[in-house]
C-alpha cells in the first residue's frame, strides 16, 4: 500500500517559522532526559528556528507510514471505541483515500467516525487546515465535542475577516455560502472538508452543492443516514462530489443502471454496489446495536386550582402582548411561558423581573406585579405530588429531569421531606462536581434531579427509569433526555414517564410528538431527521408558539391539527427515503464488525 503523501501545505516555509497552536502538534510528554535540552532552551541556546521544523516535519512523516493502526486513540476522551467505528475511519483512511460518504443508519455515530478521521490525520500531519459544514443548530455541539473528546479548537465563523485567520473552523451552510464568505473561501485551500447532512447536497443544480464542489480540497467527508430520498440521479451527484468522475458521465450513468429510464430501479444493483464501496461506508443498526425495548406511560395530572388560576393568567398575559412589544419583550414573553409550563416556581422569577422592566407599560408592568404576586402563593403542585408517589412505588433509581433550576431547587426539598436520597445535576456545577453527582447516583442515591445538562453528554445506562417532570418545546431535547439510558450498555427495558397538564402548550407538545411523529417509536437521532422534512422555516417551538398565542381556542386547535398533518407528513417523508435506501443499499457496504465489548 503507498505510504500518504503530505499535503501541499507541507513544503517549508520561509522564516518567521509556522507559528506554534495546538491543533497542529500532538500532544507532548517530555522524558528525564530532556531536561538539559529545556535549560539549554531556556538559556536561548538553540539552532534555528528552520531546522526545528524541519526536524518537526521529518517526526510526523515518519508516523505517516502506513494506516494499519489508529495512532490517535491514546489522545480522545470520553468516547466508547467502537470496533465498527475505529473498522470505518480505517478503511476511511487505507481504502478510500480520505474521500467518503459515510452513510450509517441513524444513532451508529458518524459524527465519532469523521472526527476519528480528523484527529488521525492531524496527529500524523496531514491535516493542518479544516472546514466543517453543518446545520446551524448544530455548530456549538460539534465545536464542544471537537474540542472536549477530540482535543481540536474550532471557530465558528460568522464574520468575513476570520475565514483567512483561522486553519480549524467550523459554519452553517448558510452562512459560508453567503458571496462575501464564499469568495474568500473559495480562494483558500482546505486539508479536509467535512459535510454535515449531506442529504442536502443530492441536488447538483443548487447553490449548495456548488459552493461544495467550488470548495479546494484534498479530503473530503460526507454525513448522512439518508443519502437518496427520491432517486439514483441524488446519488450520482453525492458521489461526483466526493470523487469526481467515479459513477462516470451523467449519460453512461444513467445508460448503465436506469432500468426502462426508471431512476428508482437500479438495473445493475451490483454494479453499483461495486462502485459504491469505493467511496461510501453504511453500517446497519442491526449489524452494530441492539438496543432493549422501552415502554412510555404519558401520565395526565390536571392543575390544582390556584395552578390552573395562575397558569391561565400568565397565559391570557401573554396572548395580549405577545405581538404587541418588541423583539425582546417576545423573547421574555416565550420563556414566561415555558416557565410556567415547569411550576410557579421557575415563572417567579421572570415575572418579578419583567415586572420592573422599562421596556413594559405601567399598566403591563401592574398585571405582572399580579401574577408575581399568584405566584409566590403557590405552593403546592399535584404534579410534585404525582413524582413523589411514583417514586415511593419504586425501589428502583430514577432519573427526573425538568428544565429550569428553580424548579429543581423546589421539587429537591419537596422529595427530601420523603426521605428521598437525590444527587442534583446542574449547568451551574463545575466538572468536579458534576462528577460526583453521577458517583453519587451509581452509588447511594435513588434519584438523579437535573436539570437539560444532564441530557448532554452523560451516559446514565445503569438506570432504567427516567421521569420527564416537564415537557421542553424543543423535541431535540426531549430525545437527548431519553438517550442518557436508551444507549449501548443499557440492559433493561428503559421505562419514560411523562407527566403533563391538559389546557397547555405541554399537552399540544405530546400530542404532536407522540401521537402524529410517535417520537418514542424513534430511535436517537431519528427525530432530527423527521423535523428536517417539515418545510416551514420556523422551528418547531416558534410554531407552537405562534399557535398558543392565538386567542380564539378553535382556531388553535385548528392550528394544532395542521401542524400535526405536517408532521406526519415529515414522518412519513423519513419512512419512504429510509425503506429506499435500506433496499436500495443492501448489505455489502458496512466494514462488518460488531460492538467492542
Amino acid at each position: 500500500m503507498p505510504s500518504p503523501t503530505p499535503s501541499p501545505e507541507t513544503t517549508i516555509p520561509d522564516l518567521p517559522p509556522v507559528p506554534y497552536t495546538p491543533q497542529l502538534i500532538p500532544e507532548l510528554v517530555f522524558a528525564p532526559g530532556d531536561a538539559n535540552v529545556l535549560a539549554r532552551v531556556q538559556d536561548g541556546i538553540h539552532e534555528e528556528a528552520r531546522l526545528w521544523w524541519l526536524n518537526l516535519q521529518a517526526n510526523r512523516l515518519s508516523l505517516a507510514s502506513g494506516f494499519d493502526e489508529l495512532i490517535c486513540l491514546p489522545l480522545v476522551r470520553g468516547v466508547h471505541q467502537y470496533d465498527y467505528q475505529i473498522a470505518t475511519a480505517l478503511k476511511v483512511l487505507r481504502e478510500l483515500r480520505g474521500r467518503a460518504l459515510l452513510a450509517d443508519e441513524v444513532g451508529l455515530g458518524k459524527t465519532i467516525e469523521a472526527a476519528l478521521i480528523l484527529k488521525e490525520y492531524v496527529v500524523r500531519g496531514l491535516v493542518r487546515k479544516a472546514l466543517v459544514l453543518v446545520p446551524a443548530s448544530l455548530t456549538v455541539q460539534w465545536q464542544e465535542e471537537l474540542r472536549e473528546k477530540f482535543g481540536l479548537h474550532f471557530e465558528i465563523m460568522d464574520e468575513v475577516e476570520d475565514w483567512e485567520r483561522h486553519e480549524f473552523v467550523i459554519a452553517s451552510l448558510d452562512t459560508a455560502k453567503r458571496p462575501l464568505n464564499q469568495d474568500i473561501i473559495e480562494k483558500l485551500y482546505y486539508d479536509l472538508v467535512i459535510v454535515d447532512e449531506a442529504h442536502k447536497l443530492r441536488n447538483r443544480r443548487t447553490r449548495n452543492w456548488k459552493f461544495v464542489s467550488s470548495i479546494r480540497k484534498k479530503y473530503i467527508l460526507m454525513l448522512t443516514a439518508t443519502p437518496v430520498q427520491n432517486d439514483l440521479e441524488e446519488l450520482f451527484n453525492l458521489v461526483t462530489l466526493l470523487k469526481p468522475g467515479q459513477m462516470r458521465t451523467w449519460g453512461e450513468f444513467r445508460r448503465e443502471f436506469f432500468r426502462g429510464g426508471d431512476k428508482r430501479n437500479p438495473a445493475n444493483p451490483d454494479g453499483l454496489r461495486a462502485l459504491l464501496l469505493e467511496v461510501m461506508i453504511r453500517n446497519r443498526r442491526g449489524d452494530a446495536i441492539v438496543l432493549p425495548a422501552r415502554r412510555v406511560d404519558s401520565i395526565e395530572v390536571p392543575l390544582s386550582p390556584p395552578e390552573r388560576n395562575l397558569y391561565d393568567g400568565v397565559s391570557a398575559f401573554v396572548r395580549r402582548w405577545y405581538g404587541a412589544g418588541p423583539l425582546a419583550n417576545r423573547l421574555s414573553l416565550m420563556v414566561l411561558q415555558r416557565e410556567i409550563g415547569s411550576s410557579p416556581a421557575a415563572a417567579s422569577q421572570t415575572l418579578k423581573r419583567l415586572r420592573e422592566s422599562p421596556n413594559f407599560s405601567w399598566e403591563e408592568r401592574a398585571e405582572l406585579d399580579q401574577l408575581y404576586q399568584k405566584s409566590l402563593a403557590v405552593t403546592t403542585s399535584d404534579r410534585g405530588e404525582h413524582l413523589a408517589e411514583f417514586l415511593r412505588a419504586t425501589p428502583d433509581k430514577v432519573l427526573v429531569f425538568t428544565q429550569y433550576y428553580r424548579t429543581m431547587a423546589w421539587l429537591e426539598d419537596r422529595l427530601r421531606t420523603d426521605g428521598v436520597t437525590i444527587a442534583t445535576f446542574h449547568g451551574g456545577m463545575n466538572p468536579a462536581e458534576k462528577e460526583a453527582a453521577v458517583h453519587a447516583f451509581k452509588g447511594p442515591a435513588q434519584v438523579f434531579l437535573s436539570t437539560e445538562a444532564g441530557g448532554e453528554g452523560r451516559n446514565l445506562q445503569f438506570a432504567h427509569r427516567l421521569v420527564n417532570f416537564d415537557l421542553p418545546w424543543n423535541p431535540l431535547r426531549l430525545e437527548q433526555r431519553i438517550g442518557r439510558i436508551h444507549r449501548v450498555g443499557q440492559t433493561h427495558e428503559v421505562q419514560i414517564v411523562n407527566l403533563w397538564s391538559p389546557d397547555t402548550v405541554e399537552e399540544y407538545v405530546l400530542e404532536l410528538l407522540d401521537k402524529k411523529v410517535h417520537m418514542f417509536e424513534l430511535v436517537v437521532g431519528e427525530l432530527d431527521m423527521v423535523l428536517g422534512n417539515l418545510d416551514e422555516e420556523k422551528t418547531f417551538e416558534d410554531l407552537l408558539m405562534e399557535i398558543w398565542t392565538i386567542e380564539d381556542a378553535a382556531k388553535r386547535r385548528a392550528e394544532v391539527a395542521k401542524l400535526g398533518e405536517e408532521l406526519a407528513k415529515a414522518r412519513g417523508t423519513y419512512e419512504t427515503a429510509k425503506t429506499y435506501d435500506d433496499r436500495l443499499f443492501g448489505s455489502g457496504l458496512e466494514v462488518g464488525v460488531g460492538v467492542a465489548p
